[in-house]
């Protein structure tokens, strides 16, 4: 086993916690590398239900090191909120199993503010952002405003840039009528978190290179999915980083050589949160029940997830930019008993058949999906372990999606456990021990 990349390849909420979960005791490593704590994932274990935002999902696994790389922005109160959480499940976190990169940008009061202030100018143009500062804290990284992990080490400069930024703030907050921040407030706040999360801080490059170079294996995790890639995504109605494949590298200062596989996580139909253009959204009582037998609603807001059929055309555009190599099927369990279902195969734009993603989210937004109906099988996929039990139906469905996307499912997911899980391809069976887990027996 090598180093292999995990990211989604539609707009999130694929199902990347419960994969990233399951192939962890591979691993000895678990990176993370762009977003922040408006992105969640869900795992569930022994029929317990953990929600992460910032934390890895391999910290499910003992011994395990957990890396948050220079390509994210920290909130420090989400990121204690969310080791408090863990703790109370009886997971430890502590700066043994987590490093977060001194190069990574803090959130800071200002940014849920600015955030806010941004939505409520686009009006009904509204990106549906969470409104946590994520934006925001990019913003000021790219505008060089920004405070980093690492100042927290020196409180004289610590101070320095929160003066300067509250500055260049109130003048802004005070032409839209809000109150002023003040400085020596935010400084005590920041000072108490220096102390708190001074011991994770690290060179998370440097860990990563040294840990890679004893032998150890690194399952590199991306947040949110490739179409809100701030570059290849649906944009404007995007995140704000970089959840492709070469996010990877600049978010955790590792050369693209050391990543030696990836595997997109793929949900069987697509969904969606907040706003911008959807081709395959429906708007009827299908859509309706895919969404209640799906729990689509958000890990990280609670929000409902907007649902629709599979979208071979994004998906595949998601392939060719990450270099997908296999796919992992997550949810197709909930389309059991629904009847035909259709599938994208393509857009009518005007005059013309589109058969690959615009990257202009106007010209996405008038599409029309050209569709190929597929039979439906009526029988229940919740939990089958092994691929010869697998419905012939449902099976045919899953080449088709192959053959439109051009790549090959390596993983099929039939339920939220670990256990409920077909490997569909037989030397997967070396690395991922389901015999193990099914018992109870993996950490």
């Amino acid at each position: 086993m090598a180093n292999l990349l995990v990211l989604g390849t539609q707009w999130g909420d694929e199902g990347k916690g419960k994969i990233v979960d399951l192939l962890t005791p591979a691993f000895d490593v678990v990176a993370r590398y762009q977003g922040g704590h408006n992105a969640g994932h869900t795992v569930y274990v022994r029929g317990t239900k953990v929600v992460l935002h910032l934390i890895p999902s391999g910290i499910l696994h003992p011994g395990t090191l957990c890396v948050i790389g220079n390509g994210l922005v920290i909130s420090p109160a989400a990121f204690f909120k969310e080791t408090s959480d863990l703790g109370s499940q009886g997971v430890r976190v502590d700066p043994s199993r987590v490093a977060v990169s001194r190069s990574a940008h803090l959130i800071m009061p200002w940014h849920p503010l600015l955030e806010r202030v941004s939505e409520e100018l686009r009006g009904e143009k509204k990106i549906g952002t969470t409104c946590r500062g994520i934006g925001p804290a990019y913003e000021d990284k790219a505008a060089r405003f920004g405070v980093r992990a690492g100042d927290l080490l020196d409180l004289r400069v610590l101070r320095e840039k929160i003066a300067e930024n509250v500055t260049a703030k109130n003048r802004v907050f005070g032409k839209f009528g809000l109150p002023p921040l003040d400085v020596e407030s935010i400084y005590r706040e920041y000072k108490g978190w220096a102390e708190k999360l001074g011991p994770y801080l690290r060179d998370v490059s440097e860990l990563l290179h040294e840990r890679m170079k004893r032998g150890e294996n690194v399952l590199f995790e991306g947040a949110q999915g490739t179409l809100l890639d701030v570059d290849h995504g649906t944009y404007p109605y995007v995140t704000s980083s970089n959840s492709t494949a070469g996010g990877a590298s600049t978010g955790l200062g590792v050369g693209p050589k050391a990543i030696h596989g990836v595997l997109g996580i793929t949900k069987a139909y697509t969904t969606r949160v907040g706003g911008g253009p959807f081709p395959t959204e429906l708007h009827d009582e299908r859509g309706k029940t895919i969404a209640a037998r799906g729990d689509e609603f958000g890990a990280t807001t609670g929000r409902p997830r907007r649902c629709g059929w599979f979208d071979a055309v994004a998906v595949r555009t998601a392939c060719r930019i990450n270099g997908v190599d296999r796919i992992a099927l997550t949810k197709p369990d909930v389309l059991s008993g629904t009847g035909e279902i259709p599938v994208c195969t393509g857009y009518r734009y005007k005059r013309e058949i589109l058969k690959s993603f615009p990257t202009e989210s106007w010209v996405l937004d008038e599409v029309v999906p050209e569709y190929r109906t597929l039979p439906g099988w009526p029988e229940s996929l919740h939990g089958a372990a092994d691929f010869d039990a697998l419905p012939r139906a449902f099976v045919d469905y899953l080449r088709v999606l192959e053959d439109l996307v051009e790549t090959r499912v390596a993983v099929v997911s039939t339920g939220v456990e670990r256990g409920q899980t077909v490997l569909v391809e037989p030397e997967l069976r070396d690395f991922v021990d389901l015999t193990r887990v099914r018992a109870g027996r993996a950490a």
